[in-house]
């Protein structure tokens, strides 16, 4: 299965490129995730526990970083298994840009695969919980480095905080 699609985020390339190399952030932003522990060089040990309709399983895996260009680019594999619920393996190419407000373009493509009871399920299921968990992960990652939306702001004529309560406490104009 493959899907793509883009968030703008507002904060600094630097700042979404650190963000997606941290294993706290990670935690933070992977649904589910009990434990993320490592580092980009050696890998990440992962603990995900997921329901996808009747199954629900705790996926213990590795994630690996490669095709790694500072601030720009990487490429995020990773395979867990959740031993009688089946496995799941998958790959983002993640691709960071500028925007015309300062903040940055987070581009992704993601391929995903599944096997075992998992499989069973039928293709539309898995699918659909795949691009949930995918929009998800980058939705929370959003969430983490701009903090909470503001109550009563439509947000449409000016970018929003940095970090109000998000990562590393960055506020607009302090990258």
């Amino acid at each position: 299965m493959h899907m793509s699609d883009e968030k703008e985020i507002a904060a600094p390339r630097e700042t979404v490129y650190a963000a997606l190399l941290d294993p706290e952030m990670l935690k933070a932003c992977v649904p589910g995730a009990q434990e993320v522990s490592g580092n980009p060089q050696d890998g990440y040990e992962a603990v995900v526990t997921q329901k996808v309709g009747p199954v629900k399983a705790t996926f213990k895996g590795q994630v690996t970083m490669s095709d790694m260009v500072e601030n720009e680019k990487l490429t995020i594999a990773g395979e867990g298994k959740g031993g009688a619920a089946g496995f799941a393996k998958g790959g983002a190419q993640v691709t960071l840009s500028d925007t015309e407000a300062g903040g940055t373009l987070l581009a992704y493509e993601v391929d995903a695969k599944v096997g075992g009871k998992l499989a069973q399920l039928g293709s539309r299921l898995i699918d659909g919980f795949a691009k949930k968990m995918a929009d998800q992960f980058f939705s929370n990652l959003q969430q983490q480095i701009e903090g909470p939306a503001e109550e009563g702001a439509d947000g449409a004529d000016e970018a929003p905080e940095i970090g109000k309560k998000g990562w590393f406490g960055l506020r607009k104009g302090k990258a």
